[in-house]
């Protein structure tokens, strides 16, 4: 068991909001707990042995409300201070990143260390504190200097990277990608698709394919790849193998405790797709997030031999294509709800090592929802992240990236549910259209500043239709563009300037 005292200007909070809340082992991985929180005590009841941090949507005046992580923690008598404990982990996390990120400009690296200096310095205060209630206080003002100087930092390398990455010629040769609404028939629509991004993502949704058993429908399809060959826009298909509740048949369900036969009716819907338009298409998501969400509960082997045989027929039928494997929800929270599921890591690492033929990791990353996989994380825990796959040694490419342009309680059809963008989180300030274009600023340069992101992928154009995230487009329902629009375009040319 865990105890956290928590404060609030001085006094035991008197609530906590536990909505996204969850413990992580020292191995990285989530790990099922209770929480309670009750007269400025939260209690964590852990069901393994061993240190764990906790993780929890934090607010940080004048910064934002973000998912942050505490050091991991042996168990003892007394209560650890809550605030002192994250502020402890962001300036561990923050040494380890100084190490490992070279700054070409010593001004800068001169300013960011002199700030990580001065939360240290709060950090040692607020444990020489006299009492927990001071503590707290010390260790939140040590805890928002860190963040800030954590974003910093993640911008500054990114910029000196970009530099390098630019000049070693490092970029591939399509960067950019969106995908596509089918539903969306608007020429301006389809004039704002061509004109911002280098290629386009076409969701191959099974239930929409073959709504009854053996009955298909491939008009609406058919329509978009045709129209995007005849003008030599580049494709991307996703979704082949999906296990998320809105793209599976109705009917699938009826097999769904005869794994054999599913299997074998996967095999045929991926061989039919495939071989009708591989002529057009060559870069695949061959299995999008089915280690995370799977609403037909397959145990690990079966997901496993799922993933083998869809990457190995997609190389089969298509041997010159880039075949892709795409995680959802990175940093794994699902798995502290559902042991059912896989944490992204080791369904990562099992693919490497299980020899299934694939080229590439596929990252989601979305933001702004109430919803594990959403809670909004700083660009410093966004950076850290893509450096970690990075190290399983496949090119990575962002398959989805969004966050909202305004605060809402909309309900959104991705997810069947009302979810709520106001209890899930915020950077910055309350979600608008400027910060929505500040954000992807700083993200997109970020993750093209690695070595091994090829490609940055937005998952909506128009907040028109069956938006993925409520106002998550770069245009407005009327197809009128937003900052963030403009924004992306000057990231492309600021690319493609650079010899690309």
């Amino acid at each position: 068991m865990l105890r956290f005292l928590v404060f609030s200007n001085g006094a035991p909070a008197k609530s906590v909001d536990l909505s996204g809340a969850y413990l992580v082992g020292s191995d990285g991985v989530p790990m099922r707990a209770e929480l309670e929180f009750r007269d400025g005590m939260l209690t964590c009841t852990k069901r393994a042995t061993g240190p764990a941090g906790l993780a929890i949507s934090w607010p940080i005046p004048g910064v934002g409300q973000l998912l942050l992580e505490t050091t991991r923690l042996q168990e003892r008598e007394k209560p650890y201070v809550l605030q002192l404990e994250l502020a402890r982990n962001r300036l561990m996390r923050l040494s380890h990143k100084q190490e490992d990120w070279e700054l070409d400009d010593p001004r800068s690296l001169e300013k960011l260390s002199g700030n990580v200096v001065k939360s240290r310095d709060l950090l040692v205060k607020a444990l020489q504190a006299d009492t927990d209630a001071q503590a707290a206080q010390l260790g939140e003002e040590s805890l928002a200097l860190a963040v800030r100087v954590g974003e910093q930092l993640s911008l500054q390398h990114a910029e000196d990277a970009l530099l390098r990455k630019r000049a070693e010629n490092g970029f591939a040769r399509r960067l950019l990608g969106c995908t596509v609404d089918l539903s969306n028939q608007s020429e301006a629509y389809r004039r704002h698709l061509v004109e911002a991004f280098d290629f386009v993502v076409i969701p191959f949704v099974w239930r929409d394919i073959e709504p009854s058993e053996q009955q298909f429908d491939w008009k609406l399809l058919d329509g978009w790849v045709d129209w995007f060959a005849k003008h030599r826009i580049p494709m991307k298909g996703t979704d082949l193998v999906n296990f998320v509740e809105k793209n599976v048949p109705d009917w699938l369900y009826i097999w769904e405790h005869d794994f054999e036969t599913i299997r074998d009716l996967i095999y045929e819907h991926v061989r039919r797709v495939l071989q009708r338009y591989g002529k057009h298409i060559q870069v695949w998501d061959v299995v999008n997030g089915i280690h995370g969400v799977n609403c037909i509960s397959f145990n690990f082997e079966q997901l496993m031999e799922l993933t083998r045989m869809s990457a190995a027929l997609t190389k089969k039928l298509l041997p010159k294509s880039l075949t892709i494997v795409d995680l959802a929800a990175p940093w794994g929270e699902y798995y502290a709800r559902n042991q059912r599921t896989i944490p992204p890591m080791l369904y990562a690492d099992m693919i490497i090592q299980s020899g299934i033929p694939f080229d590439a990791f596929g990252l989601q990353c979305y933001f702004g929802m109430s919803m594990d996989g959403m809670y909004v994380r700083d660009l410093f825990q966004i950076s850290s992240m893509l450096d970690r796959f990075a190290q399983r040694g496949r090119p990575i490419h962002v398959t989805g990236a969004q966050v909202p342009s305004a605060v809402t309680t909309d309900k959104s059809d991705a997810w069947g549910g009302a979810v709520s963008i106001r209890d899930g989180g915020s950077w910055w300030g309350d979600w608008n259209e400027e910060l929505q274009s500040k954000w992807l600023r700083g993200f997109y340069e970020i993750a093209l500043s690695k070595i091994m992101v090829d490609t940055v992928t937005w998952r909506n154009l128009s907040d028109a239709g069956n938006s993925f995230l409520p106002h998550g487009g770069l245009l407005h329902a009327d197809m009128s563009p937003k900052p963030a629009f403009k924004q992306l375009k000057e990231v492309r040319k600021a690319v493609l300037a650079n010899g690309n």
